[in-house]
């Protein structure tokens, strides 16, 4: 209604102050979901301790390997990701667009932007790179499969031909070592490209030498049959004009090879020895044996992988029990460049997911259960019930632990003064190797109370020579 002519205007804000005041107070606060979104992960300490000795597994193999780290920004122009050859990642991007208008991206994995950064600095090759980053894509949540990963990629630009390859499978197998699986626990498909090239041939008439991108397009659905009957892709594969009983030719011999053995001589009885591809794959699998892992190798014609721009060897590690999705997979990809308008240059590589492995490990007991902080010390204040004798140790206990940390010790300072009692519950909480008491008459004499938690030995220090005391039981704990 309209003010009364006359009356303050204070008056009608005030009334308008107090229903906002009924409406605050009618409705409740909105619950907060403490959920992390979903297909995404909180890691709380114990969590990231587990992640961290995983990825130091990683960095260990990848250094013994003489590989590089880099890394590169989890937001990337969407340009980068979308191409046209069906695959799902295209249509599981994060992407939205930016406030200055442009289209943008969470990177869905890490090649094109590895690809990126090799066109933008070119550096002299050979390249061994490593990386583990996070990537981003909207797909279906199962076991070991999230919307969000880390993945562990390894890959080498400017050598072709299967030394590379070799190099690459033998990381992965080196990381399977490394946390305790066999090849009785994991097994690495690989096939070729130039043999698919060639079913497609044989069976639906695919030419990948003269139409390369209705060969990709047939690849991308090559590797869909694995998860849906040939009946569900007859209409993809018809827009590509191959036919329904191609189709099924193709899947028949597809199955027939799968089925050969495993081995590259079934391979070979099958396709004849002159076959497309089969000569790299019987140099890879040479060298696999010279470098004692062809026990892990499984020669399998209908391993695709789905992304389109793999050109020759391709490979997928998954567990003997057929329990989890594929562990980690990978391959040759020597046109990568030319698709962003650069010169080709060989490329071989593999991205390895953090969420699948974790459930191996956990299903073979390989996870460490002893993965406590890692902290040398804890130290406190005695707490004596005289408030200006606590804050004086308290201020003690500040200069201490600065002369630890700066000789390489590192103290976890508990910090408000304690009982003995409590402190020692807290440094086995931690799972700190020693700790530190500071009492108002050791420290009067320039002492402090040390315990080697591990033993239970308790000695008075001398502060000028706890630091070489703590070491000491560190190095004897190790």
């Amino acid at each position: 209604a309209a003010r009364a002519r006359g009356a303050p205007l204070s008056a009608g804000r005030a009334s308008a102050a107090v229903e906002q005041k009924k409406e605050t107070k009618s409705a409740p606060p909105q619950k907060l979901d403490l959920a992390p979104p979903r297909g995404t992960r909180d890691f709380y300490p114990e969590d990231l301790r587990v992640r961290t000795w995983l990825f130091g597994q990683w960095r260990a193999t990848a250094r013994a390997f003489g590989f590089e780290e880099y890394d590169a920004p989890v937001l990337e122009n969407e340009a980068l990701y979308v191409r046209k050859a069906g695959e799902e990642v295209t249509q599981q991007l994060y992407c939205f667009e930016d406030k200055g208008g442009r289209r943008v991206s969470l990177r869905p994995e890490m090649t094109p932007s590895l690809a990126r950064m090799v066109l933008a600095k070119k550096p002299t090759p050979p390249l061994k790179w490593f990386s583990i980053p996070q990537c981003w894509r909207y797909e279906r949540t199962t076991r070991g499969r999230r919307r969000e990963h880390y993945q562990w990629n390894m890959d080498i630009w400017g050598v072709p031909g299967a030394a590379a390859e070799a190099e690459t499978l033998g990381a992965v197998v080196d990381f399977f070592r490394r946390v305790g699986l066999s090849s009785d626990d994991v097994g690495i498909k690989v096939n070729s490209r130039a043999v698919l090239a060639e079913l497609l041939r044989r069976t639906c008439g695919v030419d990948a030498s003269e139409d390369p991108a209705r060969f990709a397009a047939c690849s991308v659905l090559v590797d869909k049959l694995e998860k849906v009957p040939a009946s569900a892709l007859y209409d993809d594969f018809g827009a590509l004009d191959v036919a329904s009983g191609d189709v099924d030719a193709l899947v028949a011999l597809l199955e027939e090879a799968s089925t050969a053995g495993g081995s590259l001589d079934a391979l070979e009885a099958l396709l004849g020895d002159d076959a497309p591809g089969l000569g790299g794959l019987r140099e890879l699998v040479d060298l696999a044996d010279a470098a004692g892992f062809a026990d892990w190798l499984v020669i399998d014609a209908s391993v695709v992988r789905g992304l389109a721009y793999y050109t020759g060897v391709v490979f997928e590690a998954f567990d003997r029990k057929g329990e989890l999705r594929a562990i980690a997979g990978g391959g040759r990809y020597d046109a990568l460049l030319e698709t962003f308008g650069g010169d080709a240059m060989p490329a071989v590589g593999f991205g390895f997911g953090d969420a699948v492995v974790l459930e191996l490990l956990g299903d073979k007991g390989l996870v460490p259960t002893d993965l406590a902080a890692d902290v040398d010390a804890v130290a406190f204040a005695l707490a004596t019930g005289d408030a200006a004798a606590d804050a004086a140790s308290q201020k003690g206990l500040a200069g201490v632990a600065a002369a630890l940390r700066g000789a390489g010790v590192s103290v976890d300072v508990v910090l408000e003064p304690k009982k003995p009692k409590w402190a020692f519950k807290y440094a086995d909480r931690r799972g700190a190797k020693t700790a530190l008491m500071l009492a108002p008459d050791e420290w009067a004499a320039g002492s402090l109370v040390a315990k080697d938690l591990a033993s239970g030995d308790q000695a008075t220090v001398s502060a000028s020579d706890v630091a070489a005391w703590v070491r000491e039981k560190v190095a004897g704990d190790a």
